[in-house]
């Protein structure tokens, strides 16, 4: 890793394998490694998710019949990692963002808004 790039902070979940296969966890891996570089990506790959946050957005990564989602938060100095989680409908659950934005919020407290979305 370069020391210009932003680390991960994870919130909640993992990428792994199970329950993710092998050539989705790579492609999960590869998405967050260009967040990290400071790439601004964009659909199909990703998508913002305002309704959870500024700077907030998710991965989407097709595994098979399964759609995953990674949520996560673009600071100035890291990539906040919020949930991953498998989509099954069409919307993402209230659940899952309600949990994302008090997971948001607790960063956001915890780091005391030094780290500012973009």
């Amino acid at each position: 890793m370069s020391p210009h790039d932003k680390p991960l902070v994870w919130l909640k979940g993992e990428v792994k394998t199970p329950p993710l296969s092998d050539a989705a966890r790579v492609e999960a891996g590869f998405l967050l490694r260009r967040l990290q570089r400071g790439d601004l990506l964009g659909l199909p790959a990703s998508r913002p998710m305002p309704t959870v946050g500024t700077g907030c957005h998710e991965l989407r990564v097709r595994d098979g019949d399964a759609n995953w989602r990674v949520m996560y938060h673009l600071a100035d100095d890291a990539v906040v990692v919020l949930d991953v989680f498998a989509k099954k409908t069409g919307t993402t659950p209230k659940a899952v963002l309600d949990a994302c934005r008090q997971r948001l919020a607790k960063y956001h407290k915890a780091t005391k808004g030094t780290r500012d979305a973009r």
